[in-house]
């Protein structure tokens, strides 16, 4: 399914011709579930009312542990709806790749959020563009739950893993109307050929979640598929509060390591040994702001007068414990690096099928250079770490290429 080789060219494409009724296939939709039946009833509502062939659209809900009434929920109000229940939460990645297990003689696999209702032509536009052969998967126009901003519009990168949606917080204009190349789709609306999903491994189950959107967009590019924007595929976000229902170090764990893994897995050799210095670099400036150490602390012993060094001692033993948020962010590097063997063999698995090299899919990052740390201790840090290890010259033009797509 879309095996490509050479320059992506243009980020922008030109759909084909609507897909008539009788070539629209059979299409497994996956909704996720954890103590969502708040939103359950207005997502199922949405998808009944949609404009797909009869019986070429089922609808499987993967719930993962719910105690809540959910399973209750959906069984009174639509038994049309298969259920496959998880004892406990096993994480997204690994109910979403369960659920399309299980998606029979399905040929695509959508995956779509709980909190979310969708357009009546929601899943026609979004799976066209996979039955016409020109990608591999797809992702929707996500908007927020009123219509009055843009919650995604397909999404870029930066250079050590974090995914930008594009377009969030924007108002809706002909900028989100405009199909293109997109990095990666957004696991809460997307779509994806069954076969090329199950080929290239699906979502990488140690993710639990966050993330892992990111890098199966970036593992589809380097094994030579390609990812596309459908804005006429259009459904509205309610922004579940899921995350909230686990301790806030838990989650930030996750969305430390799993950028990290993503870009050791998917950069070629050259790009990793340039990249992943600094991004080590950031995550121990973010695991000191994370801390609340100051920049000029105690620990620091030219900060203390020389006939004074005993209150100098006695400031650092008397220094607050650190953060739950800094421990989260330590433990999460060192995962990555503990497991160092385990981490090569996954890597060596993307490598070793490569189709597409790195600076074919860089234009499709958007924003490599920018950084979450907007503090000028952490830009300066940055810039000159980048500058030595050369990403300024991997990335800027890209950088720039951004900021034309954007406007």
């Amino acid at each position: 399914m879309s095996q490509a080789s050479g320059s992506l060219g243009d980020l922008y494409v030109l759909p084909g011709a609507p897909v008539p009724n009788e070539a629209l296939p059979k299409v497994l939709v996956v909704v996720l579930n954890y103590n969502g039946r708040q939103h359950l009833r207005r997502c199922f509502e949405s998808l009944a009312a949609l404009d797909y062939p009869r019986g070429r659209a089922s609808f499987l809900l993967v719930d993962n542990g719910s105690e809540d009434g959910s399973l209750e929920e959906l069984r009174a109000h639509f038994p049309w709806v298969r259920i496959l229940e998880n004892p406990r939460n096993f994480g997204f990645a690994p109910a979403c790749n369960q659920g399309a297990a299980n998606k029979g003689d399905a040929s695509i696999v959508a995956f779509l959020n709980n909190d979310m209702r969708v357009d009546p032509a929601w899943l026609r536009e979004l799976v066209a563009p996979i039955v016409r052969g020109e990608c591999a998967a797809t992702t929707s126009k996500m908007l927020s739950w009123d219509g009055a901003r843009i919650d995604s519009a397909g999404g870029g990168m930066n250079f050590h893993g974090i995914g930008i949606p594009y377009g969030y917080g924007d108002v809706p204009s002909a900028e989100h109307d405009v199909a293109r190349r997109t990095l990666f789709a957004c696991g809460g609306a997307m779509a994806v050929d069954a076969r090329t999903f199950e080929d290239v491994g699906g979502f990488d189950r140690e993710y639990f979640a966050y993330y892992e959107d990111v890098d199966l967009g970036w593992r589809l590019w380097v094994l030579g598929h390609e990812v596309h924007y459908v804005p006429t595929s259009v459904c509205w976000h309610h922004h579940s509060s899921t995350s909230r229902r686990f301790p806030p170090e838990t989650v930030r764990l996750v969305q430390i390591r799993n950028p990290l893994l993503t870009i050791f897995k998917n950069y070629d050799d050259e790009n990793l040994h340039r990249v992943l210095p600094v991004a080590l670099g950031v995550a121990i400036r973010r695991m000191l702001l994370a801390a609340r150490i100051p920049d000029q602390h105690p620990y620091l012993i030219y900060h203390a007068k020389a006939v004074d060094l005993d209150s100098a001692a006695g400031a650092v033993r008397s220094n607050p414990e650190i953060s739950r948020d800094a421990v989260a962010d330590l433990i999460a590097v060192h995962e990555v690096l503990v497991h160092w063997r385990a981490r090569m063999e996954r890597r060596a698995q993307v490598q070793s099928r490569r189709r597409r090299a790195d600076a074919e899919i860089f234009g499709l990052f958007l924003r490599p250079l920018w950084s979450v740390e907007s503090d000028a201790t952490s830009q300066e840090m940055i810039a000159s770490m980048a500058a030595f290890y050369g990403l300024d010259d991997l990335f800027r033009t890209f950088e720039r290429g951004a900021v034309e797509v954007r406007t």
